[in-house]
């Protein structure tokens, strides 16, 4: 049985989606979890990577998992009951075989928070920039349309290590809205370099 996975999770204690050589990986911490529910090593396939400290509202994931009794339901409240609190299983449903986190993915959404007021709140801590000027959002928003359509990131990106065959974005929109003291810059797209959204918000 192939099961879609959402997932949410406070990336503070995480090094990003992709499982890692010390297990401390948001892959590593599920895959620990169906491995202690089924007895079995079980693949977990993301949508795509995300960097370290990243939170999660609503990422995807695929498993296939053994046919018994346990429905998705049953899935979902055993893997909540394993996992660490700061990551869980927002829904989980059954799916045909031939759908794949990654393959099958629309796009993708990153929000980048920023926090002007001179002093941090501490629920904000990990969670936002803190930067004490106060920018102006007109400004930010006509910098944020330069972005939107195909182009090429490798400017944008930081050097993870290995070589990226494309570096070739498609950015569909780039906007900053404001909340009181928080601003918020969306970017949805078909996929992101790496630190590729970090190098955005700092050039708005």
């Amino acid at each position: 049985m192939r099961l879609k996975l959402t997932v949410a999770y406070d990336g503070s204690g995480f090094s990003g989606w992709q499982s890692q050589r010390g297990g401390v990986g948001v892959q590593d911490a599920i895959e620990k979890a169906v491995a202690t529910i089924s007895g079995f090593s079980i693949r977990v396939h993301g949508a795509g990577r995300t960097d370290a400290g990243v939170h999660a509202l609503a990422q995807c994931c695929h498993l296939d998992v053994p046919e018994t009794r346990m429905t998705p339901f049953n899935w979902q409240n055993a893997l909540n009951a394993s996992l660490p609190p700061g990551l869980r299983v927002m829904t989980s449903t059954r799916v045909s075989e031939d759908f794949h986190a990654r393959f099958s993915a629309r796009g993708k959404i990153y929000r980048y928070a920023i926090y002007t007021g001179s002093v941090l709140p501490p629920h904000e801590f990990n969670r936002s920039w803190h930067i004490f000027q106060n920018p102006d959002v007109g400004l930010m928003n006509a910098a944020a349309e330069r972005f939107i359509g195909t182009h090429d990131f490798s400017g944008f990106s930081a050097n993870r290590g290995t070589p990226v065959a494309d570096t070739r974005r498609i950015i569909t929109k780039a906007v900053v809205t404001r909340r009181g003291p928080r601003f918020f810059f969306t970017v949805p797209g078909n996929g992101f370099l790496y630190k590729m959204v970090r190098m955005m918000t700092s050039a708005v």
